[in-house]
């Protein structure tokens, strides 16, 4: 994870700190496995958060989970949630089957 564990604010986007706890979570559970797959996935997180700071409306609001002003945008399984002003602020990098109403309160 080190390659790109820097990255974390750019012009573009700010990642939490509870969002790069997130996504260090997932690179360990996939590296156990193959740390080629887990950088690469981690690559295209980044990767996906700069084309979200380019277009911050692209994701979508989920009114059935929160009310708080944040969009959601999925990548394989997972489910990036971020608030869309500008510089984007990714607050959580999540499985989608978690409890994503509780996250998201906890975490705004």
């Amino acid at each position: 994870m080190a390659r790109v564990a820097n990255r974390v604010s750019t012009g573009l986007y700010t990642v939490s700190a509870d969002a790069q706890d997130d996504m260090f979570e997932i690179w360990r559970r996939i590296a156990r496995d193959s740390v080629e797959l887990a950088n690469r996935i981690e690559s295209e997180f980044y990767g996906l958060f700069e084309s979200l700071g380019r277009m911050p409306g692209i994701g979508h609001s989920r009114r059935d989970l929160t009310r708080e002003p944040v969009l959601f945008f999925p990548l394989y399984s997972f489910l990036v949630i971020y608030e869309p002003e500008v510089p984007i602020r990714i607050i959580a990098v999540v499985r989608g089957k978690r409890n994503l109403t509780r996250l998201v309160s906890e975490r705004m």
